[in-house]
Order: structure tokens, then sequence, then C-alpha cells
């Protein structure tokens, strides 16, 4: 767990950014004070008008206490907009700037998190961490000046009472650092399940067919039902808790509002008061008593927004990808290993070892290997997602060169074996290779790739398909996004067995078509496990799996 003080500094830090909902809603909530104390103070002018023998008329404090109601309406009435529209806004500018930056950040090839936790902290701990900065800590504000307030204003018309009933802060304090202290464990352990629940769920929906085909969907059920039981537990455990310390400070809240009565009625009884003061006395307790009642529903509140805080600190521990402007090779470019070796953990066996290669600008390669023999990292390591353990990675043409790194991205093209496409139509799917593409340009695309088969269809270019291509066969997904990575202005097309969902005569037609569409500028790198790409390749590197790691 991350100290208390880091986390306090990452939510100032996240303060800034929402300062003028925060501000918008401090301001409010000082003035629904004001506004509360000028209530009670017009019920007590009201009250002692209506119960004394003045010959003051009620015309003017009734219209007094008509007039501060509504502002109170009104108020109210704000800061429900606001709360709304702003509260919205406020975690959609969190959400998409943690979104924008775990899409920077650099991949090690195994994530830590599971997605299904990513997604939950992106949504339930971004919305407890915007609440409590754009609600609870305003409120707290409001809270603490409405309990300075109240306690002069009853130390004016009664300085013994005032005292007295002020005595439960200390009290309040060291029961809530101890409060604090455990919940904020509870909470961890609650929402860490909670996360896993959704992993469970997100996992189970996304491989369906293979449960069914495995017969397995008992298991899921099962281990779903087991991580409830779990979550179940944990909240009950909080829930007593929360309930114990909850029923312990009624108590105390209790006993004020009885001594309040009792001392009121006794000062009144004995003509020392106005009836007026003795209403006045118990709207005061209550507005003394109201924060600390507030502050036991803030202390939850603030306790899961620390947790939430952690939990997105640990998304924004990852480091960032390099940045800067792009380096792009105009007359194209050609890729060169120099002395390799890469491991994915030091105590894990070398997937290349004093590896060099040259793939020169123009050429068509084969990459062949079993598996493990490093094909699919060769291409991560050119797309820059994994950096060489030793050596270098160079993009180079006839007059000048650079290391590949994020910004040599540009002159890429990939194409991977899974199915990358998006829920949505064909045609969103295709300008995510190049957002100005034409409309006759995503149509070259489509039969370059051999993906023609999309004009047939009755929606044509805006045919709607499901996630990950739902709708299609795996073959016509792979053609599709074949022809969304020829969108892309790059010189240097990878295909990690593209084409292995293909008949051969697709294939075979499809291997035709890129080499024609291929120029002398462009560079093509096939993995691939099918002999008949290497025909239409001008060289073959086939690699070996290095057995021992050292």
């Amino acid at each position: 767990m991350k100290n208390t003080r880091s986390i306090i500094l990452w939510f100032w830090r996240i303060l800034q950014r929402l300062r003028f909902q925060a501000t918008l809603n401090a301001l409010i909530g000082i003035l629904s004070v004001g506004l509360d104390f000028a209530f009670i103070w017009a019920t007590k002018y009201c009250i002692d008008v209506a119960t004394t023998n003045s010959e003051e008329s009620l015309r003017g404090p009734s219209i007094l206490l008509i007039l501060i109601l509504a502002a109170q309406m009104l108020l109210s009435f704000s800061r429900r907009w606001i709360s709304a529209l702003l509260g919205v806004k406020a975690q959609n500018q969190m959400q998409l700037a943690l979104f924008q930056r775990l899409l920077h950040t650099k991949w090690n090839g195994r994530d830590a998190l599971h997605s299904g936790d990513v997604l939950n902290r992106l949504v339930r701990d971004v919305n407890d961490v915007t609440s409590v900065i754009t609600e609870t800590l305003p409120s707290s504000l409001s809270v603490i000046t409405r309990l300075v307030g109240a306690f002069f204003f009853l130390y004016t018309m009664d300085a013994m009472l005032a005292c007295i009933i002020i005595a439960i802060f200390p009290a309040f304090m060291f029961f809530s650092r101890l409060y604090i202290s455990r919940m904020r464990k509870i909470t961890r352990e609650v929402r860490d399940t909670d996360s896993a629940i959704q992993s469970i769920l997100q996992e189970s929906i996304q491989h369906h067919i293979i449960l069914k085909t495995l017969e397995r969907i008992g298991t899921m059920t099962m281990r779903l039902d087991d991580t409830q039981r779990k979550l179940r537990t944990q909240v009950r455990r909080r829930t007593v808790f929360s309930s114990i310390s909850g029923t312990l400070l009624n108590l105390g809240f209790a006993t004020g509002y009885l001594v309040t009565f009792l001392w009121g009625a006794n000062r009144l009884h004995e003509g020392a008061i106005t009836y007026g003061m003795m209403i006045a006395f118990i709207q005061l307790v209550g507005q003394i008593q109201g924060p600390f009642r507030q502050m036991t529903k803030f202390v939850p509140a603030i306790i899961s927004s620390f947790t939430a805080g952690e939990r997105l600190m640990e998304l924004e521990d990852a480091p960032i990808e390099e940045e800067g402007p792009s380096i792009y090779f105009t007359e194209g470019a050609g890729l060169r290993f120099n002395n390799v070796s890469f491991s994915y953990n030091e105590h894990e066996r070398n997937i290349l070892r004093n590896f060099s290669f040259d793939f020169p600008p123009g050429s068509s390669t084969a990459i062949l290997g079993e598996t493990g023999s490093g094909k699919t990292t060769l291409i991560r390591l050119i797309l820059a997602l994994l950096k060489p353990t030793e050596g270098v990675v160079e993009m180079y043409h006839s007059t000048h060169s650079t290391n590949v790194s994020p910004l040599t991205r540009c002159n890429l093209v990939y194409v991977p074996q899974d199915n990358t496409l998006f829920s949505g139509t064909i045609r969103n799917n295709l300008l995510l290779g190049n957002p100005d593409a034409t409309e006759d340009e995503m149509l070259e695309a489509l039969q370059t790739a051999c993906a023609d088969f999309v004009l047939k269809l009755p929606d044509g270019l805006d045919s709607r398909i499901g996630e990950n291509g739902t709708g299609l066969s795996q073959g016509q997904a792979q053609r599709i996004s074949i022809a969304r990575a020829l969108l892309r202005n790059g010189s240097i097309l990878l295909l990690d067995e593209a084409t292995s969902a293909l008949d051969t005569d697709t294939e075979t037609r499809l291997l035709k078509n890129l080499t024609s569409w291929i120029q002398t500028q462009h560079t093509l790198l096939f993995v691939t496990h099918r002999l008949a790409v290497v025909e239409h390749c001008t060289q073959v590197l086939k690699l070996e799996k290095i057995e021992n790691s050292r």
C-alpha cells in the first residue's frame, strides 16, 4: 500500500484540474450554511414576536422567512444541476486523461493487471475520486463552516451549553482515526474482489464459445459464485464494523440532544430564556451535531476514494513511451539488427541471442521458425513495443539511419494474426488505417486485400460488425485488417501470420496483389508457417529456438 502522504499529494494534483467545480460547490455550500443560520435567526425572531407582548407586526418576519426559504430552494436546485452537469464532465476529463496515458505506456509483453481490473479502475475508481474531489471535499468545507458558525452562534446565547455540546469533538477525532485505519484495509479488499468478479465476467463472455466446447460453463459459474461469496463476506464484515461504529456515534448524538433539551427546558422554566431561544438552542445543536453526522458519511467516502486513488496511482506508475516528433522516411526504409539479444525476464531464456540480419529497402522477407523461436518477438522489437536487452535495431535508408523507437513507428504497417476489428461499421474500421482515406482509396485497398466481398454486402462499407468482427469469418476479418493496414502511409509492411485463415487460392491471389502493390521503396516482412509465402519473397530468414538461456 502507498503511504498516506503520497496519496494526498496525488489528490492535490488532481484537484488542480477540477478546481473550478470544486470551488463552485464549496461556495454554494458556504452560502447554504449562511442561509440556514439566517433561517434559524428569522425563526427565533418570528417566535419571539409572536410569544411576547411586542407590538411589532408578524408580517415582516413572515416575509423574511418566506424569502429565505425561496433562496434555499433555488440554491438547492442550482446545486443539483451543477452536480449533474459538471460532475459528469469532471469524471469524463479524468477518465480521458487516464485512458490516454494508458495507451501511451510502455508495453512489456506481460501486463501486470487484468483488463477487467483496469476497466474497473477506469470506471468505478475514477467515479469515487472525482466525487470526493468535486462533492465531498467542498461539502467538508461547508460542514466545517457550519460547525464553527453554529458553535459561536450558540456561544453568544449560552456559552456553557456550547462548550458542553462541542466536547464531543476530541472523542470523535480519536474514534475516526481508529475507524479510518480499519475501514481502509477492508475497503481495499472489497475493491480488489470486485475487480476479480469483473475479470471473470469479462473473460467468460469473451470466451463463451471455448467454455461451451470444453463444457466448462459450470466451472466458471462456480468460480464466479465463490468470488461473489467472498465479496459478500467482506461486505458483511465492513457493514458490521460500520454499523457498530455508527450506533456508538448516534448514542453520543442522542445524548447531546437530550442534554440540550433538558438544559433549555430548565432555563425556560427559570425564565432565563425566551421560547424562541429554546427553539434556537435545539436548531443550533442540530447545526453542530449535523456536521459530525455528515463526517460519519464523509469518512467512508474518503476511505473509498483513498483506495481508489491508490489503485489509479498504480495505473500511472507504468512508464510512458518516448514522445516527440515522428521520424518519417520519405523514400522508404530498411531494417537492420546488429547483435541483438532479448529475453522477457533476466531469469528466463533468451528469445534472441547475438542476432544480426538486414532487411534492405524494397526487399520482401519470409520469416520462418518453430513456435518459440522468436518470430513475433522480432516484430515487436521492430514496432518498438520491446527494447533489446543488448544490441540495436536500426531503421535506415541510403542517406541516414536511426534506432527504432515509438517515433519511427509512423513508417510501419502492422497486421497481426489475431482478429483486431472493432465493433461498428467496416468503414470505421478502415478509417483507423487512415482517417483521411477517400471512398476510392478504401475500395482499392479492399480489392488489393482480396476483401472486395464487402462490396457485395447489403450495406457495403457501412455494414455493421460486432465485437471482434462478429458476423464475419476469420478469413474475411483477416482480409479487412490487411485492407486497413494498406491505407496507412508506411513503407515497411509487417504481416504476422496475417494469411493463416485464408485458403490457398485466396492467399496466392493476395500475395500477388501485394507484390504488385509494393513499390521499390516498400519493404515486406512475412512471419509465416506457410511455404507458399516463400515463393513471393526475395529472401528467407529462418529462426531457431534457443533452448539454453545463457
